[in-house]
């Protein structure tokens, strides 16, 4: 699993797609939390607080997460590496780890350098330090779990097929679904009903720990929804091997 790992990074780093992936994620979050005028911008918000950007996070992660995961089995099945890994003493749950690992680091390498916006908003409040680290912290914490959500989804999309655009197209598509469809469908019914379908889908789990409220049920949620498309990727790539 190592081996995959560090020959995920290495070709995320000897190839521009590593440093394009951190340098368009910052410049988006940026740009629309500090120069753009909207909805999002940090300097017309108000408040001492972190809300706006978890709130632009998921929507920057659900282009730019495909986008990384788009060639990971796709490019292996095109160029026909993926049966060179086969033939290695390597179990499918090593390929698979080392290849979510491999890209979750990246993730994590663009996400921290935004802890200078914490900083950043801490400094230009009434009074230096009225930030709720508490707070930011959970919400770090939750965009961890919706990262590897949209991860292992984006990984399935990549093993079902050679094509990158159509798994960075269909990983979207996907992610959209899990993440604000389900929200979305939940407002054509009401009560028990809709609460149910927007328990399915991520906003709602994300929402509440973008909040401060690290609830276990919520951290199922994500885990299950990892573990499930982890697997099916396994199972996939087992139907493919034969």
């Amino acid at each position: 699993m190592y081996a995959i790992f560090k020959k995920e990074i290495k070709s995320f780093f000897t190839t521009p797609i590593g440093y394009l992936i951190v340098g368009l994620f910052l410049l988006l979050n940026g740009l629309f939390l500090w120069v753009f005028k909207g909805p999002y911008n940090m300097l017309d918000y108000g408040f001492a607080d972190m809300s706006n950007f978890f709130q632009l996070v998921p929507w920057v992660f659900l282009f730019l997460i495909p986008a990384i995961t788009m060639r990971s089995f796709a490019e292996e099945r095109r160029t026909g590496t993926l049966e060179l890994l086969y033939i290695k003493p390597v179990s499918f749950w090593a390929i698979i780890s080392g290849k979510f690992l491999g890209a979750l680091a990246l993730v994590i390498l663009a996400i921290i350098p935004t802890f200078l916006y914490a900083y950043a908003v801490s400094e230009l409040g009434t009074s230096s330090g009225n930030i709720d680290l508490g707070l930011v912290v959970g919400s770090y914490f939750g965009m961890l779990f919706l990262v590897m959500s949209y991860l292992a989804i984006c990984l399935f999309i990549s093993a079902c097929t050679e094509n990158q655009i159509v798994a960075f197209i269909l990983s979207t598509a996907v992610c959209f679904v899990f993440y604000f469809g389900f929200e979305a469908v939940a407002t054509l019914s009401s009560g028990e009903t809709s609460l149910f379908i927007q328990s399915l889908g991520m906003r709602t789990h994300f929402k509440d720990m973008a909040n401060g409220v690290l609830d276990t049920r919520d951290l199922i949620y994500f885990l299950s929804l990892v573990g499930i498309f982890l697997y099916l990727t396994k199972v996939y790539l087992k139907q493919f091997k034969r």
